[in-house]
């Protein structure tokens, strides 16, 4: 009678326990230190040394938040300086909606949008019939955008200041103070905070 061979019963099974052991350390290891010890110390050290970014950048008079610098909100008073157009829905400016219109340059959509800007600037300011600056007219790639060029704001200081009853040089004195130079000196180009100008604007004598 033949001797009954042993049979071996494949080692599979302990080896997938054997890999999924350090994979799972490996993930829990990483959850903690990307998830959990990474974002606190960058949270703590950015509450530390720019309290007023790290919250947000927000704008606080008398106690009652009224906006932040980093983004823009809608203006149509003749009183006031008008920022950039914005694309976002369901409302201008809306944050939780952060959005360029992606409109191109042949679209009519965009020609609408930028010639009934330009009618209610003139209707704004009928004696003003310098060039409207292309910031006025167009919206930004991120539809929050806070500030104008230095030009945009020139160009709405007539109207402004006849609006106000202030001198011109007055309201071209706040406009220069209130215009932030490109970051680190050399990225981008000097920008008006329209909110802060306009906050500045209510405060002037």
């Amino acid at each position: 009678m033949p001797t009954q061979a042993h049979i071996n019963m494949p080692a599979e099974p302990v080896r997938q326990t054997g890999m999924l052991r350090p994979a799972l350390t490996v993930f829990v290891g990483l959850s903690i230190v990307t998830g959990l010890l990474y974002p606190g110390v960058v949270t703590g050290i950015a509450r530390t040394l720019f309290p007023h970014q790290a919250a947000g950048s927000l704008i606080v008079q008398n106690g009652r938040t009224i906006g932040s610098e980093l983004i823009g909100q809608p203006f149509s008073d003749p009183k006031y300086f008008w920022g950039r157009l914005s694309a976002t829905a369901p409302m201008p400016y809306y944050g939780a909606a952060s959005v360029g219109s992606n409109l191109g340059p042949a679209n009519p959509a965009l020609t609408d949008a930028a010639k009934a800007r330009i009618d209610a600037l003139r209707a704004a300011d009928p004696d003003n019939q310098a060039p409207v600056p292309v910031d006025l007219v167009t919206a930004s790639g991120s539809g929050l955008d806070p500030q104008i060029s230095p030009a945009a704001a020139r160009y709405q200081a007539a109207r402004v200041a006849r609006v106000r009853g202030l001198p011109v040089e007055r309201v071209e004195s706040l406009i220069a103070a209130n215009t932030e130079a490109p970051a680190l000196g050399v990225l981008g180009e000097p920008g008006v905070n329209v909110l802060k100008l306009n906050l500045a604007l209510d405060a002037a004598k």
